[in-house]
């Protein structure tokens, strides 16, 4: 599927085509994540959920990492 760049403001913008949108659920202001792979563009959603529980994982880890490492044993 193709996209087009467009200038918004001092940026620019990729819109993306209705079939993509819809196939991802997307909607205006939903997030993303944008990552260089070598010469592409990988766009993601974000599940809020899934940050939240990400972010709560990042922290307990962090805090009991020795605990988690016996714990496996």
């Amino acid at each position: 599927m193709e996209g087009k760049i467009r200038k918004v403001g001092n940026s620019l913008g990729v819109i993306l085509p209705k079939q993509m949108i819809d196939e991802l659920h997307l909607k205006s202001g939903d997030k993303v994540t944008i990552e260089r792979k070598g010469a592409n563009l990988e766009l993601r959603p974000i599940d809020p959920d899934f940050e939240e529980w990400a972010e709560a994982y990042k922290e307990v880890n962090t805090d009991y990492k020795d605990v988690l490492k016996a714990l496996a044993k």
